[in-house]
């Protein structure tokens, strides 16, 4: 991933300088990037995500005349697509209901928040915020892992608090990517319903294959043996960590404005798994669910 320049978030200020700041990955769920000679994608409409079980490797592109109608009309017909120029586009369409309304994305620790939040802030003309960086900032530069571990969790969240209230309520047209537990506060949900919140629904077991591949090292709620834990592999082990979690954590999500199932968009594409998603494919469905949820709401 990019390396990124910040600058210093400063809790005695209410200004946070966006000009530079880019937040850093965080380890998020790796997705499928297709190389730029296989980029174009085969689809039904922008607006609805359709299977398409013959996943082939043609190569051809439309023209500008043939994409804008398939936009405009939601054409059933099996024609490939610009991934970027439908994210951009739906991206467009969606804004005109925002009227400057900041998005927040919750999920798992995994999930893929950054991934998507990045793509979808420059989508939109918006600025990106990892929550979790600005955390690291407010401590001087101490990692999440450091902060659990010399100061504790409770110390952890009240700063996570600090970064959504100040985020919230001083700056708008704002994509931020929470971190995980950020759900399990009520006080949290206050200011991210400033927004527009989404969350972005993973199975666990995609999740756990992703962390037992890439280790535990940056979180700090998975480290540590369990009883039993060494006899077991490292995908069991993230599985039953994050089930523990989940229970925990699992209504609190359903807070979020929008649902962004992962599960539902492979079967909607006619993949056989999360894993074949980009994180582009995922992006597209979050607009599409926001402009679901202001719809409904009025907003």
């Amino acid at each position: 991933m990019e390396a990124t320049t910040v600058h210093r978030f400063q809790y005695s200020s209410p200004w946070i300088d966006l000009r530079n700041f880019e937040g850093k990955p965080r380890g998020s769920l790796q997705y499928n990037h297709r190389s730029k000679e296989n980029k174009r994608l085969r689809v039904l409409a922008l607006a609805h995500f359709q299977p398409d079980k013959r996943r082939d490797h043609r190569q051809r592109s439309l023209s500008d005349k043939n994409s804008s109608a398939l936009l405009e009309t939601g054409s059933l017909l099996h024609s490939p697509f610009d991934e970027e120029l439908v994210l951009k586009r739906k991206a467009e369409e969606v804004k005109q209901y925002l009227n400057g309304r900041s998005m927040y994305l919750v999920g798992m620790m995994g999930s893929g928040k950054t991934t998507v939040g990045k793509i979808m802030a420059r989508a939109l003309g918006y600025t990106f915020f990892d929550c979790d960086a600005l955390i690291e900032q407010a401590m001087n530069g101490t990692s999440i892992a450091e902060i659990f571990e010399h100061f504790g969790e409770s110390v952890f969240r009240e700063k996570e608090t600090e970064a959504l209230q100040k985020l919230s309520l001083t700056y708008h047209q704002v994509v931020v990517s929470t971190g995980g537990g950020a759900v399990i506060r009520p006080i949290n949900w206050k200011y991210m319903h400033n927004g527009i919140s989404i969350w972005l629904d993973v199975p666990l077991e995609a999740l756990a294959h992703r962390i037992a591949a890439v280790g535990t090292h940056s979180r700090p709620l998975l480290r540590g043996n369990d009883d039993g834990d060494e006899s077991k592999d490292a995908y069991t082990v993230a599985l039953n960590r994050l089930s523990t979690i989940w229970d925990a954590r699992g209504e609190a999500y359903t807070n979020a404005s929008a649902r962004v199932s992962l599960e539902n968009i492979t079967s909607k594409r006619g993949y056989r798994s999360v894993s074949d998603l980009t994180p582009a494919e995922i992006a597209i469905e979050a607009f599409e669910q926001v402009q679901s949820f202001v719809e409904k709401e009025g907003l």
